[in-house]
């Protein structure tokens, strides 16, 4: 099925015949011998265009759009018009109309528009439905997602955040397994604490034993005053190990008695000092496949994992990848001040890609859309796009350069482009450019 439609013609015969085209063309067709009995199955959620005669009876095709724009200004209305009341179908464009038709009509013109039109309700409609998604999903957390998985993680983090008690999060490279790490703290009760991360596979060589439990004064070469490590620096509050994975064994004995003990002894120090702190460890491989591996110490595993998380993979999200990627690309907006038009097609290859980097490759993805980078990858040439989809991009940057110059106003837009009037239209709709957004 191509796609829902309401068609209203108070000519018998026509109406007859034009829905058994429409219906052949693979449409659903609800037909109407006058407008108001059309204008009563208009709802807000209707998914489908409508395309009605200019001459009626009653309530004429030019009311029933402007009726139509009352319920949801974006259904599509497609108008079907005599030769003399061409000029009321261009105002009717200026003020909304998606499209007229003259009599006679081609049907393949006919069928074309309409395929278009609802392609756009469409997109309109699951535009709503993610904006709505996303925002119950965001009401009391950043970790966007509306898929099972993504429940339940919010919910177990909510009730682990107040538990006080050391959390392993397990995840894929690129999941948010540091952002699940920060909501644990800020949740909990030692929010107003310190929040000291650690990147294990970070900590330089050589120092990492001083990055992460200080020294006595006197202690170390060129340095005569005591410093405070790492976890020192998170007593009170939360220590992040991220990348724990990563850490040598040497350091996972000894970070083995602070986990045991709530103790740090400094380099060179006399004696150990308490701390009073929550561990939170992240780790993108499998800890058990390491210990098996003689990688990782088992009692050191055991330890941690006093409560594992894990955050699931965007290939395991569902929709939430289009989530994701509409909050990706509203950020990348505000950030770079740039409007963008997704291309057709963007939400399938949403769904199709793996996304082996995860949200992180996702986002970078719909900063590279933002920029005009689509199909980009580091180290790679982007692939040139399409002769005719390189020429829509232009005109569509030229047309919108004018509407943005002139503030909407249509006459002095095609002024500065230097195009006929109905071009500027058929052009308009065929890019799916919304020229009310640019009127001041």
């Amino acid at each position: 099925m191509t796609g829902t439609l309401l068609f209203v013609e108070d000519d018998d015969a026509l109406r007859t015949a034009t829905v058994q085209l429409l219906e052949l063309a693979g449409f659903d067709v609800t037909a109407f011998a006058d407008a108001e009995s059309a204008l009563a199955a208009v709802t807000p959620d209707f998914a489908g265009a409508v395309v009605t005669d200019i001459r009626m009876a009653r309530m004429d095709g030019l009311e029933l759009a402007a009726a139509i724009r009352g319920v949801d200004a974006e259904i599509p209305v497609i108008l079907v018009t005599g030769h003399g009341d061409v000029p009321m179908a261009v105002a009717a464009l200026r003020d909304g109309a998606f499209d007229f038709l003259a009599k006679p009509f081609a049907a393949d013109h006919l069928v074309a528009s309409l395929t278009r039109a609802v392609e756009r309700r469409r997109l309109v409609l699951d535009n709503r439905a993610l904006r709505a998604a996303m925002a119950a999903a965001e009401a009391d957390s950043p970790l966007i997602g509306a898929s099972p998985a993504m429940v339940r993680l919010r919910a177990s983090i909510r009730q682990l955040a107040g538990a006080d008690l050391d959390v392993l999060v397990e995840g894929e490279t690129g999941t948010g397994k540091e952002l699940v790490s920060v909501l644990l703290h800020r949740q909990g009760p030692r929010r107003a604490r310190p929040f000291v991360a650690v990147n294990c596979a970070a900590l330089p060589e050589g120092l990492a034993e001083i990055e992460l439990f200080g020294h006595a004064a006197d202690s170390v070469p060129h340095s005569r005053l005591a410093r405070d490590g790492r976890i020192v620096a998170s007593s009170g509050g939360t220590l992040l190990l991220d990348e724990v994975d990563s850490m040598p064994l040497a350091m996972q004995a000894r970070l083995l008695r602070v986990l045991e003990e709530r103790e740090v002894q400094p380099i060179g120090a006399d004696r150990p000092q308490p701390v009073n702190l929550r561990v939170v460890a992240t780790s993108k491989s499998d800890l058990s496949a390491l210990v098996e591996q003689g990688r990782f110490r088992a009692d050191l595993l055991y330890r941690l994992s006093t409560v594992r998380l894990r955050v699931p993979p965007v290939r395991e999200r569902g929709d939430d990848v289009l989530l994701l990627f509409a909050a990706f690309v509203a950020e990348a907006r505000a950030e770079l001040g740039r409007e963008v038009r997704l291309p057709d097609g963007a939400a399938d290859r949403l769904r199709t890609h793996d996304w082996p980097g995860n949200v992180r490759e996702l986002r970078n993805h719909a900063f590279a859309v933002v920029l005009g980078m689509e199909g980009a990858t580091q180290g790679e040439a982007a692939p040139l796009p399409p002769l005719a989809a390189r020429v829509a991009a232009f005109e569509a940057g030229a047309i919108e350069e004018a509407l943005r110059r002139t503030g909407g106003q249509v006459t002095r837009a095609i002024d500065l482009l230097g195009l006929p009037r109905k071009t500027f239209y058929d052009k308009v709709n065929r890019l799916g450019i919304d020229v009310a957004s640019f009127r001041r």
